[in-house]
């Protein structure tokens, strides 16, 4: 099913998300709609209600994409610092305290450690749909990224490396046990 806006009078202007079965395809400027107005055939369904339910999916979606830019931000200003194990900061992490610490600059606390931190999170992507911000994890959940968007991620690895931003190639693809995506 497809959901539209009607743009009947200009009165308020807000942005939108444009949905077509659950996936975002966009956002637009979106006037006010006639209360009253409603249109309908087989495959389009169109009322205020409609544009009433999209405003508000598209303010809980932009409020997640500041938060997760912020969280992004702050992972890619540690890039070069130490790892250590059980590092929260500053200047040495693990991956788990870089995670938890990116997101909390945010203004979202999640739990210490990666499993935790993956059940914690109700919403959770595919490979197929991350989105900057959200956090990939790896080995059955034993370890956990940053993913930074057009295919990489910011991580603490292991001892003797640093925190840096890697592509997530085929290895990374392989070993891949699921994401999720905080402060949705």
């Amino acid at each position: 099913m497809t959901i539209g806006v009607v743009l009947n009078t200009p009165l308020i202007s807000r942005t939108a998300t444009l949905l077509l079965s659950g996936t975002a395809l966009g956002s637009m400027a979106v006037a006010s709609v006639a209360p009253a107005q409603a249109t309908t055939t087989p495959d389009t369904v169109t009322t205020a209600a409609t544009s009433t339910a999209v405003t508000a999916v598209a303010a809980s979606q932009s409020r997640q994409q500041r938060r997760a830019g912020t969280a992004v931000r702050y992972a890619k200003a540690q890039i070069g610092d130490r790892y250590k194990y059980g590092g929260n900061g500053p200047n040495v992490w693990d991956c788990s305290g870089l995670a938890r610490a990116s997101w909390r600059k945010a203004g979202v606390h999640l739990p210490r450690v990666t499993y935790s931190m993956y059940r914690a999170v109700k919403k959770k992507v595919s490979w197929s749909h991350l989105r900057a911000g959200d956090l990939v994890f790896f080995y059955k959940k034993g370890h956990v990224g940053v993913y930074a968007g057009k295919g990489y991620m910011i991580h603490a690895p292991s001892s003797g490396h640093r925190v840096k931003k890697v592509k997530l190639g085929s290895y990374y693809r392989h070993v891949f046990s699921g994401a999720v995506r905080p402060g949705a």
